[in-house]
C-alpha cells in the first residue's frame, strides 16, 4: 500500500464513506461508529476503550451537530488522556454521491480534500509518517486467518465467533474488520494461542 501515510493511532469516524475516504490516504486502523448507533452499542464502546489503551484514538467526525453529538458521546465514554481530536473546517457543499447537501449544508469528512484531512490529523497530534510504528503490529494477513480456520472455510464463521467471544470482542465484526482489530491488539503468537482448541479446521 505505497503512498499511504502510516498513522499509529486508531482513527474513529462516523460511517463507511468516511472510512473509504481515509483508507485512500492513511495506513491506519479505521473504526466506524455507525453514526448514532454508538449510543447503544456497549460492545463497540468497549472495543474503542481497548484500542485507545493499546494505540490511542483520533476522533474525526463531521463538523455538523450530529458529528459533535457523536464526538461528545465518545468523550464521555473513553479516557480523555488516550484520545486526540481532529476537526475539519466548515466548508459549504455536498458530497458527490448525494443529490442534496446535508441538513446544515456542510461537507463531511468524506467530502474533504486529502490535504485538509492530513492537516486535521497533524493538528490533532496524530503520530504520522514513516517514523511512526507500523499500524499492523501483529503483521497478520487474511492468509493467517484462513490457516487458522477463521476465514474462507467450512465452519470458519463459527470459529471466528468463538474466537471473538474468547477475546471479548464484538461478535458482529466481519473478517476484514476483525483482522484490523487483531492487528492493533495482538501479535501472531498471541492469536495462535487464543485460536488453539477452537475445534477442527
Amino acid at each position: 500500500m505505497s503512498g499511504l501515510i502510516p498513522v499509529r493511532e486508531v482513527i474513529v469516524v462516523e460511517g463507511r464513506y468516511d472510512k473509504n475516504t481515509l483508507s485512500q490516504i492513511f495506513d491506519a486502523v479505521i473504526i466506524e461508529t455507525g453514526g448514532f448507533g454508538i449510543n447503544n452499542d456497549a460492545e463497540k464502546l468497549a472495543l474503542l476503550r481497548r484500542l485507545a489503551a493499546a494505540r490511542g484514538l483520533v476522533i474525526l467526525t463531521d463538523s455538523d451537530a450530529a458529528g459533535f453529538m457523536i464526538r461528545g458521546r465518545l468523550k464521555g465514554a473513553i479516557d480523555p488522556a488516550l484520545v486526540k481530536h481532529a476537526y475539519i473546517p466548515d466548508i459549504p457543499g455536498r458530497e458527490r454521491r448525494k443529490s442534496a447537501p446535508s441538513k446544515e449544508g456542510k461537507l463531511g469528512v468524506e467530502g474533504m480534500k486529502r490535504e485538509i484531512l492530513i492537516e486535521a490529523l497533524r493538528r490533532a497530534g496524530a503520530t504520522m509518517g514513516p517514523e511512526s510504528p507500523q499500524r499492523a503490529s501483529g503483521g497478520l494477513t487474511k492468509a493467517d486467518l484462513a490457516a487458522l480456520g477463521l476465514a474462507g472455510g467450512e465452519g470458519s464463521a463459527a470459529r471466528r465467533r468463538e474466537l471473538l467471544r474468547r477475546l471479548s470482542l464484538p461478535e458482529r465484526l466481519s473478517a476484514n474488520a476483525m483482522l484490523e482489530v487483531l492487528n492493533a491488539l495482538y501479535t501472531r503468537a498471541e492469536l495462535e494461542e487464543a485460536a488453539a482448541g477452537l475445534g477442527p479446521v
